[in-house]
């Protein structure tokens, strides 16, 4: 068997559409992509799209994207009926080859058989994330925070700054100076009022946004709501604004109708995951990121 690994075409958009929603179907949680979203995912910016061909039919896909967490291999997709192990080989050494920096990482379920598979092609598990999820099933009482500090949703006028905080404690573009009117129309039927935020002095401190889980909701028939990002300014940091804002958040979707709530943060978060549990997170599901150092550091 000869594979051929390429990168995307606009031809190749129907054949992957299929490839990814046979080779995931039984992940976690999953939901069946749309050419659209797959589209979009082409489209966005620090990630490529990678196809492998056998004598000219594709039977794997996989993508390089350089994001908040670092360089990373992600859409790992192999066709059923051929050697996986030969096409994994082929598209995650070309992943490697586009490398800049000093390592690559992927993330995978905890406890899967696949961990094996990638530590015998030199990785090591290097933490992990948390899906937390939560019950909405009434109002919670909503932490005191200090005196003069007002918790509220985002005014009309308040996007650039809002932005600019959240961006500033995460290091990168988290949220774009857009998200509220994309949200609306992406999102329905978030607006600014799902936008929670500490204030002091017009200085916002913290922020909190909520989202309705759109599609899961309708490929699930469920009522379930997202949290997320959520960022508060390091000199404010454990004064309650994050759990404050988070139960907040809570009860707005509460009131909307939503009956659980998930969010993501890192395993290694300890503060964020003991706070978590204290206003009745637990863990839903748990990822590993598997890490592979491609060159030593100079």
């Amino acid at each position: 068997m000869s594979v051929k690994v390429r990168g995307f075409e606009e031809r190749d958009l129907a054949s992957l559409l299929k490839l990814f929603n046979a080779a995931w179907k039984h992940v976690y949680e999953f939901m069946p992509l749309t050419d659209d979203e797959l589209r979009a995912r082409v489209q966005t910016e620090k990630t490529k799209l990678l196809v492998a061909e056998e004598e000219g039919r594709i039977v794997g896909s996989a993508t390089y994207s350089d994001g908040y967490w670092g360089e990373e291999i992600r859409w790992l997709a192999i066709e059923g009926a051929v050697d996986s192990r030969l096409v994994k080989d082929a598209l995650i050494a070309e992943v490697e080859r586009m490398v800049h920096g000093e390592a690559v990482f992927t993330m995978v379920d905890s406890g899967s058989p696949e961990i094996e598979e990638w530590t015998k092609r030199g990785y090591f598990i290097d933490g992990g994330l948390y899906q937390m999820i939560a019950k909405l099933d009434g109002v919670r009482p909503v932490p005191v925070v200090p005196e003069g500090i007002v918790l509220r949703s985002m005014h009309v006028d308040e996007e650039k700054c809002l932005v600019e905080a959240v961006n500033g404690v995460f290091g990168w573009d988290r949220l774009k100076p857009d998200f509220v009117e994309k949200g609306k129309v992406e999102s329905p039927p978030f607006d600014r009022e799902w936008v929670h935020l500490a204030e002091l002095g017009g200085a916002i401190l913290s922020v909190v946004v909520a989202w309705p889980a759109v599609k899961f909701n309708h490929y699930f028939a469920a009522k379930r709501g997202y949290l997320g990002p959520a960022a508060t300014i390091p000199e404010y940091r454990s004064k309650k604004l994050a759990s404050a804002l988070t139960v907040q958040a809570m009860n707005f979707l509460y009131g909307k109708g939503f009956d659980t709530v998930v969010l993501h943060t890192s395993e290694r978060n300890l503060p964020s995951v003991k706070l978590l549990n204290s206003i009745g997170f637990e863990v839903g599901h748990a990822f590993k990121f598997l890490k592979k150092n491609i060159r030593v550091k100079s």
